[in-house]
């Protein structure tokens, strides 16, 4: 059963940056697709990014691109996410999910419904 940890969150100013962790333990971390995802208070959990098996392909939301990088180190179980340049809009928590089956699919996806396992988030908060 694989569990996600997640790491890195904080508060930190405008313009700012914070690389966030999500630890795999117990399962087949380096077949699966990652994504990362966040939740404003009062909002719906939205896609952030999104990294397949081999880190070959990554996925960005358009918000987010050119200032966060999704990266995946599958000898150490672990996929990160740096973000540059944050703006207080980028105040959320922020989840990783693994979508574990099938294993091995070229193509991440990049709806929550298609990811199996979830952390429990992390606390990213970005003051202007």
């Amino acid at each position: 059963q694989v569990q996600l940890a997640e790491s890195g969150g904080g508060l930190v100013q405008t313009g700012g940056s914070l690389r966030l962790s999500c630890a795999a333990s117990g399962g087949t971390f380096g077949s699966a697709s990652m994504g990362w995802f966040r939740q404003a208070p009062g909002s719906e959990r939205e896609f952030v990014s999104a990294i397949n098996w081999s880190g070959s392909r990554t996925y960005y939301e358009d918000s987010v691109k050119g200032r966060f990088t999704i990266s995946r180190d599958n000898a150490k179980n672990t996929v990160y996410l740096q973000m540059n340049s944050l703006k207080p809009e980028d105040t959320a928590v922020y989840y990783c999910a693994a979508d574990l089956w099938p294993p091995y699919r070229e193509a991440a996806p990049e709806t929550a419904s298609e990811y199996n396992k979830w952390g429990q988030g992390t606390q990213v908060t970005v003051s202007s």
